[in-house]
C-alpha cells in the first residue's frame, strides 16, 4: 500500500472512535494528538499526571473501565538523556516498568482493539550491526548508560508479544529513532542531545561567549526524526487494514515491532556544527573527551515501514530551525 495517507475507506480508526493517548503532553504524545485532531477524530481521551497516576494499577484499571478506549497510544514514559539516565537509574526502570505493564494489561482487560507501544532505539545492543533491524532485539549487551531504561522498554515490547500470543490482542511496538520537535524538553539536566544543543548554542550566542563545551568526542553517530513525522508514521500504521497490520505483529518468536526512522545519520560533531549555524552561534566548540559518547552508532533499518509506502517529510535542517523557533517561544 503506497502513499503516506490511507483512503477514508481503508482507515481502521473511525472518526468517532474512542482514543486514549497516554502521555499526551509530551513530545511524542502531543504530536500524535495534533495529528489525530487534524484528521477529525473527536473522541480523544487524556488525563494529566495529576488526574491519573499511571504507576497505580487500580487507578489505571478504573480509568480503563470507565472510558473503554478502542485504541491506545502508549507514549507515557520517564525519559531523558545520558545525564538523567545515569543519575536516576532506579526511577527510570521502576516508573517505566510499572506504567507500561499497567496500561498493556488493562488495555487487554478493556478489550482495546489496537495498541501502539512507543519504544526507543536504545533497546538494541550497544554493538548492534548497522542499520539496526527489528530482529536484532535481544541479540547482544545493551549500552550501560541507559540500560535500566532500555530493559523497561524491552519488557514493554515483550508484554505486547506475550498478550498477542496468549490473548489474541493486536498490540504493536514501534521503535522511533531520536525524536525532536514542538513540546521537547530543553532542560540542560534532563534533555536529549538535540534540544540540549539548541539551548546551549542559543544561550552562548546571547551571552556572546567565545566557546561552548560539549560531552564526548563528537564521533558518535545519531539519526533524528521530527516529531510530526513520527506521528504521521504512527497513524499510518494504526490505520492499516487488518491483513497488513497483522503481518507486522509477527509470528512465533518474532516480536511485534516496527522501526520508525529517517534512514540518515550524522556525527554529533556534524550535528553540533549544524545547530550552531542555524542558531547563529559563531564561537568555538570544545569537546570534553572525559565524558561518555554513549552508543557508537544508532541507525535504524526502517525498511518494514518504508516498503508499506511511508516516508518522512521534514528535513533535519528545517526541523532544527522549527525546533529553535519553538524554544524561543517557550
Amino acid at each position: 500500500m503506497k502513499g503516506d495517507l490511507l483512503s477514508h475507506a481503508d482507515r481502521a480508526m473511525l472518526q468517532d472512535a474512542r482514543i486514549y493517548v497516554a502521555g499526551h503532553t509530551g513530545l511524542v504524545g502531543s504530536a500524535i494528538v495534533r495529528r489525530l485532531a487534524s484528521n477529525g477524530h473527536r473522541r480523544l481521551i487524556f488525563r494529566t499526571r495529576q488526574e491519573l497516576d499511571l504507576t497505580r494499577q487500580n487507578d489505571v484499571r478504573r480509568f480503563m473501565e470507565e472510558t473503554r478506549p478502542e485504541y491506545v497510544f502508549l507514549c507515557a514514559a520517564r525519559v531523558g538523556g545520558i545525564l538523567a539516565n545515569s543519575t536516576y537509574p532506579a526511577e527510570f526502570i521502576y516508573e517505566n516498568l510499572t506504567i507500561h505493564s499497567h496500561i498493556v494489561h488493562e488495555a487487554w482487560r478493556a478489550g482495546v482493539k489496537r495498541l501502539i507501544y512507543l519504544g526507543s532505539s536504545c533497546v538494541y545492543p550497544r554493538e548492534c550491526p548497522q542499520p539496526m533491524k527489528e530482529e536484532f532485539l535481544l541479540s547482544g549487551p545493551l549500552e550501560v548508560t541507559n540500560r535500566p531504561y532500555a530493559i523497561a522498554k524491552i519488557a514493554g515490547i515483550e508484554m505486547c508479544w506475550a498478550y498477542n500470543r496468549q490473548y489474541g490482542t493486536r498490540f504493536l511496538g514501534v521503535m522511533p529513532t531520536n525524536m525532536y520537535g514542538p513540546g521537547d524538553n530543553f532542560d540542560p539536566e534532563t534533555s536529549h542531545v538535540l534540544p540540549a544543543l539548541i539551548r546551549k548554542m542559543h544561550e552562548a550566542k546571547v551571552a556572546d561567549r567565545p566557546s561552548v563545551a560539549l560531552w564526548g568526542t563528537g564521533n558518535a553517530r545519531r539519526e533524528f526524526l521530527y516529531s510530526d513525522d513520527l506521528a504521521d508514521a504512527v497513524l499510518f500504521l494504526v490505520n492499516l487494514p487488518d491483513p497488513e497490520f497483522d503481518r507486522l505483529l509477527g509470528t512465533g518468536d518474532a516480536h511485534p515491532l516496527v522501526n520508525i526512522g529517517s534512514g540518515k545519520d550524522l556525527t554529533i560533531r556534524e550535528l553540533a556544527n549544524l545547530v550552531a549555524e542555524i542558531v547563529g552561534f559563531a564561537g568555538r566548540i570544545e569537546w570534553d573527551t572525559s565524558k561518555p559518547d554513549g552508543t557508537p552508532r544508532k541507525l535504524l533499518d526502517a525498511s518494514r515501514l518504508t516498503e508499506l509506502g511511508w516516508s518522512p517529510k521534514v528535513s533535519l535542517r528545517d526541523g532544527i530551525a522549527r525546533a529553535h523557533r519553538h524554544f524561543l517561544e517557550t
